[in-house]
């Protein structure tokens, strides 16, 4: 089996499917590259069983054949290529030589049929998402998704289907965001939970394509196709908690700010917050938000105060910092609103600007209660 490729091409490709591979697996195959040749067309897959991720790439060739290549030991070799034609080309029962401009490298090989075949789905659902939305979907909801393996529900992105719009739902028990598109709808209803770790994969490779990513799905697997990539995961199992319940409706005070002077005020303010608990006080009254947050321990406390339109009764509230930040970070508005009612019920933000047609962003916090 032989074939020739472009060194930059097939490093770039290989990179993405390089996430894929756990650096511990439970079995050795699983450390290699899947490489698949036929004629003009090579297909490199990496799985860790749970996920398997494939890309097609052109190459040079009139042969067929499948053979597996330790992933850590190509890459590193590849790295150190400027752009060149390779020539890839097995020679006896288990070597495989590389030539480049600068020499030959033997790297051994295995047997392509004792990779893991990734997962066929039969007859599955099918919903086609523009890439961008699909990008934006991920990025704003993946952070707040919980890292508890007692609670897998909660450690993945619930994905909501319907003929009126797409919802991404990702929360931690401390903070949830829900993400809907209304300029986008599935022909039938569904829902399923996506794991985390594809995810994320998906997310450093769908901000270069403008394509359409096509989303294939039944009761237990994911398949994402797009460009010359494929993604088959293992859904999580089992009933997301209900959501829309934890969400507060009725919510009389409303806090309007400056979304950017807002968090490096809750950013400065809270380096000096317990380290423990990162709790930090909102303080509003009239057209004041006060926020401080004091460190006991060591006798460390700030105070600042911020101009901001509200609405309703003068309270007090106390959030964890971290989670107030990582909400903020995470908008791109200029102005944000948050929506509360009690110092012991969740406070709701939500972007005034910035947002697309038919994009909703809803974020909610729940409090920490404070010390008087």
């Amino acid at each position: 089996m032989k074939f020739i490729v472009s060194s930059s091409q097939l490093l770039k490709q290989l990179q993405v499917l390089g996430g894929v591979i756990n650096s511990n697996n439970t079995l050795p195959i699983l450390d290699n590259f899947l490489f698949e040749l036929s004629e003009n067309q090579l297909k490199a897959s990496a799985s860790d069983l749970e996920t398997t991720m494939s890309s097609t790439i052109d190459v040079e060739s009139k042969d067929n054949g499948s053979i597996a290549i330790n992933a850590r030991l190509l890459l590193d070799t590849l790295k150190t290529f400027p752009d060149q034609p390779l020539t890839f080309k097995t020679e006896g029962e288990n070597t495989i030589e590389i030539s480049s401009d600068q020499g030959k490298y033997d790297m051994a090989f295995f047997s392509g049929e004792e990779f893991p075949k990734a997962v066929e789905l039969p007859s599955p659902s099918s919903t086609a998402v523009p890439a961008q939305i699909l990008a934006t979907a991920i990025s704003k909801t993946i952070f707040a998704a919980g890292n508890d393996d007692l609670r897998p529900v909660m450690s993945g992105v619930f994905f909501q289907f319907s003929s009126k719009d797409l919802t991404f739902v990702a929360t931690d028990a401390h903070k949830l965001v829900k993400y809907t598109r209304t300029d986008v709808t599935a022909d039938k209803t569904a829902e399923f939970i996506m794991p985390k770790k594809p995810l994320n994969l998906l997310k450093g490779i769908l901000g270069g394509t403008e394509e359409n990513v096509t989303i294939e799905y039944n009761d237990t697997n994911a398949k994402f196709t797009f460009d010359n990539v494929v993604l088959v995961c293992r859904l999580i199992d089992g009933k997301y908690p209900n959501y829309e319940a934890v969400i507060p409706k009725e919510n009389p005070n409303k806090l309007t700010v400056d979304r950017a002077s807002f968090l490096n005020s809750v950013r400065r303010v809270s380096i000096f917050s317990s380290k423990t608990t990162h709790q930090i006080r909102l303080k509003m009254a009239g057209t004041e938000l006060n926020i401080s947050a004091e460190d006991l321990d060591y006798a460390n406390k700030a105070d600042e105060r911020l101009s901001c339109d509200y609405q309703g009764d003068d309270m007090q509230i106390g959030f964890n910092s971290r989670f107030l930040s990582e909400m903020l970070n995470n908008l791109s508005s200029n102005d944000v609103l948050i929506e509360m009612s009690l110092p012991n019920r969740a406070g709701i933000l939500t972007p005034i600007d910035g947002t697309d047609e038919g994009e909703q962003v809803t974020m909610l916090v729940m409090p920490v209660m404070l010390n008087s």
